[in-house]
């Protein structure tokens, strides 16, 4: 396994998968693409982009359903940063593909985050410090959220599926997607395995075998999944 010790390269790419066609957010995506839902007034996508670290200087933005509107509305710039734009042609293939989307255009270390989950500024900025990292969130019952299997030495181990979980609950630290990765992780993908809805978390997992990835607990993770999602993240957001 190679070391996380070495002298670290500056982050200045984030991939952002929002692709999706939120089926289980209907009737509110039916004319609007999930990332564009508001909460407390705003965007999804757009808290997300005004939380991420001051050096990053490209988002990188994979998009599918009503991906014109999310071009219109953020252009070619926005907050600073240049946004740049690929088209997964079959968001039901799953978020594995839409990262492979962004491949040709990234360099070196890179973040990635998921279009539909909040995360905190001061998170987000504490994966930089890392040389690889994977975001997690302590939960007491995740649910159908994976989990993060760590080793003895706290670096990820693996990540194990959300339909592995008993159907009593179980608590531990869920994977929530942010990461902090390099295009090393694009060598793990075959053609056995490409098309295969779950190939992001078999990349991570290949990818910690060969590589420290340190994990690093967010103390905010606001996940939209379904309609009720929205009125609970702005309690959160607001201070209820």
């Amino acid at each position: 396994m190679q070391s996380n010790i070495f002298a670290q390269s500056s982050i200045v790419q984030c991939v952002i998968l929002a692709a999706g066609l939120g089926s289980r957010m209907m009737p509110l995506t039916q004319n609007t693409p999930k990332p564009l839902l508001r909460v407390s007034g705003k965007p999804i996508l757009e808290h997300i982009i005004t939380a991420l670290p001051q050096e990053i200087e490209e988002v990188v933005l994979v998009v599918g359903y009503k991906g014109e509107v999310i071009r219109e509305y953020f252009g070619d710039f926005y907050c600073g940063k240049k946004m740049t734009y690929y088209e997964q042609t079959h968001p039901a293939a799953g978020s594995g593909v839409a990262l492979l989307c962004a491949k040709d255009i990234l360099q070196g270390r890179f973040m990635f985050l998921y279009g539909d989950d909040i995360l905190g500024r001061e998170g987000l900025d504490e994966l930089t410090n890392h040389q690889y990292a994977v975001s997690t969130y302590f939960m007491e019952n995740l649910g159908r959220f994976g989990s993060v299997m760590q080793n003895e030495d706290g670096t990820m181990n693996k990540i194990m599926l959300g339909r592995y979980n008993p159907p009593e609950g179980k608590s531990g630290f869920a994977y929530i997607g942010g990461a902090v990765l390099d295009t090393n992780i694009f060598s793990y993908v075959n053609e056995s395995n490409r098309c295969d809805e779950t190939l992001l978390i078999d990349l991570l997992n290949a990818f910690a075998k060969e590589y420290e990835m340190s994990v690093v607990e967010q103390e905010m993770w606001l996940p939209i999944g379904f309609p009720e999602d929205i009125e609970k993240a702005e309690a959160v957001l607001n201070g209820q």
